[in-house]
């Protein structure tokens, strides 16, 4: 059986489920004839995170760890138990040793990671390895780091993460050749944000050895995917609670604390987005009843039907491992993002052009490094409340502009 027929017994078997959780999602089913297709910007919200935020809002709004009446000490519960929910989400193995700090998405939490804490793993004539071509929160704050360790006379060598360029993906094999006893740190991306692909960071650990840190920028899998810290041997993993159906202004710092000082982060710990917590534990409790197993075998069937349509336009290049666009290709890895260019239109242009017929894109450069692509792109990502007759309708309008 092709990866095609595959796909469409994927689609077909998970129909009802996707259809009662669709109807969960007040902002899609209020718009019937616009479809969102920009999910990896920011993910819409079920009505049970809608209805959490009005009941902590209606019932115990408080400050966290600062008062000892009723409302304040459930908020504060709330904070704890969030914390509790945050690692057996991602599995976490040792739950007693790690630290969870809420942030208010990615690029604060890495930046956290990157000004509190890596200065501290850090001595003259270290190497931290950094990924030039993903996305700009995950390259910016560890160079920002070695300009500040530079200007108090600690000399920290930046290395390229090596990319195969045909595909995108991480070379893991000139990895291994250009790390050595001095590399500390390595950041890395789980799912690319422009190539939609699952970067095999498990294959990471096998390159740099047992003893590098590993910071995994995962707001492109937390919420799409099944995330296991069992499975992953990284020390850090930063995500963004509104790409994984919480509230903007939330996320999560996950610390495994075995390599490397304790991960406390720096000043003084002021008042919490409170009801941005209470919005994150929600969205994790509605992931987990519907199964990010599942949700991940929707995105990327559909995906793996939005590829195998464009492939067979001739006005179209998609981005990214090429080998994985055909239908019975074993290397098909794209995890609801597909990213593209029409060879005449422009891709601003194209982007109105779509939302002209309903479709919601991304049309610009989606903040990736100065070693990516140089030309603007439209990108499709995808979720759960996403469907095949939308891909299907949204090839037929890029046919017509072929």
């Amino acid at each position: 059986m092709d990866e095609l027929a595959m796909d469409e017994l994927a689609i077909d078997g998970l129909r009802e489920w996707q259809h009662a959780l669709r109807a969960q999602f007040p902002i899609i089913t209020g718009h019937p004839d616009l479809a969102y297709l920009d999910s990896a910007a920011t993910a819409q919200k079920p009505q049970a995170v809608l209805d959490a935020v009005r009941t902590y809002l209606t019932t115990s709004n408080a400050n966290a760890g600062r008062g000892t009446y009723p409302w304040a000490n459930r908020t504060t519960a709330l904070v704890e138990q969030t914390r509790d929910r945050v690692r057996r989400f991602l599995g976490d193995p040792d739950p007693e040793r790690s630290a969870v700090h809420f942030t208010s998405g990615t690029t604060e939490g890495l930046r956290t990671v990157a000004r509190d804490w890596l200065p501290g793993l850090l001595a003259d004539g270290d190497e931290i390895v950094v990924p030039m071509a993903d996305h700009q929160a995950n390259i910016a704050p560890w160079l920002e780091t070695r300009r500040e360790l530079a200007r108090q006379g600690v000399d920290v060598r930046v290395v390229p993460m090596p990319y195969q360029r045909a595909s995108g993906d991480y070379d893991h094999t000139a990895l291994a050749d250009v790390v050595g006893p001095r590399t500390r740190f390595v950041a890395a991306t789980h799912v690319h944000h422009v190539y939609g692909a699952n970067m095999n960071v498990h294959r990471i650990r096998q390159a740099v050895g047992p003893e590098a840190v590993i910071c995994l920028d995962a707001a492109q899998s937390v919420g799409h995917l099944p995330v296991s810290m069992t499975e992953l041997d990284v020390d850090f993993v930063v995500f963004s609670g509104h790409k994984a159906l919480a509230l903007p202004g939330s996320g999560a710092v996950w610390a495994r604390q075995t390599r490397g000082p304790a991960f406390t982060p720096g000043g003084w710990s002021g008042t919490p987005n409170t009801v941005g917590i209470a919005s994150l534990t929600s969205a994790l409790a509605w992931l987990d009843a519907a199964g990010t197993d599942r949700i991940e075998r929707w995105t990327t069937a559909l995906a793996s039907r939005f590829t195998e349509g464009l492939r067979h336009l001739d006005a179209y290049e998609i981005l990214g491992c090429q080998t994985s666009l055909a239908a019975g290709s074993p290397a098909q890895q794209r995890q609801g993002i597909v990213t593209f260019r029409h060879r005449d239109i422009g891709s601003g242009d194209l982007g109105f052009i779509l939302f002209s017929h309903g479709f919601m894109v991304r049309s610009d450069h989606h903040c990736q490094g100065d070693a990516g692509e140089k030309s603007e792109s439209v990108r499709v990502s995808l979720h759960v409340y996403n469907t095949a007759e939308e891909i299907d309708r949204l090839l037929a309008v890029l046919a017509t502009l072929g």
